[in-house]
């Protein structure tokens, strides 16, 4: 984190949190709707099926690296750029979550002890 004297924490660019999580099938879902490609299609390339696809699309399935592959040799797009994506969403879901929050606090305090 990063301080400033005089400067409020939260106020610094580099310290603040996105509002909105990302999940990288957001981004993918657009990329292919403006590339007019269906699912149905993008699935039989990627040798998935099309309810696999879905759940990707409408954020309910992770995008592992297998996966990333996958979007990468039918996208053109960098596997990475889906893997950085997929852990940014996570850590944000992460940090979203005050009882995992308070856990982390909890642990940090034992940690400073030590």
């Amino acid at each position: 984190m990063i301080t400033l004297t005089g400067v409020d924490n939260k106020m610094i660019a580099n310290n603040l949190t996105p509002s909105l999580a990302i999940h990288p099938g957001e981004m993918i879902k657009d990329e292919i709707e403006y590339r007019g490609i269906t699912q149905k299609s993008l699935a039989t390339q990627m040798g998935i099926s099309p309810t696999l696809l879905n759940e990707i699309l409408n954020c309910k399935r992770s995008i592992s690296a297998k996966y990333a592959l996958l979007f990468e040799a039918a996208l053109g797009i960098d596997a990475e750029v889906w893997i950085r994506q997929q852990a940014r969403y996570d850590i944000q879901i992460a940090k979203s979550d005050k009882s995992f929050i308070a856990r982390l606090a909890d642990i940090r305090k034992v940690a400073a002890i030590l």
